[in-house]
C-alpha cells in the first residue's frame, strides 16, 4: 500500500525472535534498494564529516589569524619608528631596506600620477589654445568687415554732402506788408514773384475814416 500510494520503492526486513529472516521489496530487487540506501547514506555521512572538519579548521585558523594580525601591527609600529629596541642589527638593516623599497614604490607611483596630470593639463591647454585662435580669427574677420563697410560708406557720404553744398539756395520771397500812417496816408507796396525786375505801383494817398482811428 505504501509503494502504491506514495509511488516509492519500499524494502522491508524483519527478523523473528527465533532469528528467521523475512524480507519484502517492491518491483525493484532488495539488492538495488540496499545499494541505493548505502550510496545516499554515505554521501550524507561525508557532508556531516566535511562540516565537522570545517568547524575544526575554523577553530584552528582563528589563532593563526590572530597571530598574523599581531605580526602586522608590530611591523606597522616598527615602520613608524616604534618598538625598535628589541631588534638586532640585521633586523634593523632589513627594516631599512624595506622602507627604502617602499619609498621607491611611492616615488614611482607619485611620478606616474604627476605625469598623467601634466599630460591631462597639456591636453586642456591645447584645446584652450585652439579655442583662443578661433576667437582671434573671428575678431579679425569682424574688424575687416567693419573697416570695409566704413570705407564703402565714406565716399557715399562725401558725394551726398557735396551735392548739398553745390545746390543753390533759393532766396525767400520778399513780402512787404503795407505801412499805415495815422492821420496821413495808406501806402502799400508789393513785390511780384517770378519777375526779373521789381515793379512798383504808384501809391495813392487817402484819408482814413474816423471809425478806423478808434480801433488803432
Amino acid at each position: 500500500e505504501l509503494s502504491v500510494l506514495c509511488d516509492a520503492d519500499v524494502a522491508l526486513i524483519v527478523f523473528s525472535t527465533k532469528g528467521k529472516l523475512f524480507e519484502y521489496s517492491t518491483d525493484s530487487s532488495m539488492e538495488k534498494i540496499l545499494e541505493r540506501y548505502e550510496r545516499y547514506s554515505y554521501a550524507e555521512r561525508q557532508l556531516i564529516a566535511t562540516d565537522s572538519e570545517l568547524q575544526g579548521n575554523w577553530s584552528l585558523e582563528c589563532p593563526k589569524l590572530m597571530a598574523r594580525i599581531e605580526v602586522l601591527q608590530r611591523n606597522i609600529r616598527q615602520y613608524m619608528g616604534q618598538d625598535l629596541d628589541p631588534l638586532s642589527l640585521r633586523e634593523l638593516q632589513n627594516l631599512e631596506q624595506q622602507l627604502d623599497s617602499a619609498l621607491k614604490r611611492i616615488r614611482t607611483r607619485k611620478n606616474q600620477l604627476m605625469h598623467e596630470s601634466i599630460a591631462e593639463l597639456q591636453k586642456k591647454e591645447k584645446a584652450l589654445q585652439e579655442q583662443n585662435n578661433q576667437l582671434a580669427k573671428k575678431i579679425k574677420e569682424n574688424e575687416k568687415t567693419v573697416g570695409e563697410n566704413a570705407q564703402w560708406q565714406q565716399p557715399n557720404q562725401g558725394h551726398t554732402s557735396s551735392s548739398f553744398m553745390l545746390a543753390p539756395a533759393l532766396p525767400p520771397p520778399s513780402l512787404q506788408l503795407p505801412s499805415l500812417n495815422i492821420g496821413d496816408t495808406f501806402q502799400a507796396r508789393g513785390v511780384m514773384n517770378g519777375d526779373a525786375g521789381a515793379q512798383t505801383r504808384p501809391s495813392t494817398n487817402t484819408l482814413m475814416p474816423p471809425w478806423m482811428l478808434r480801433h488803432l
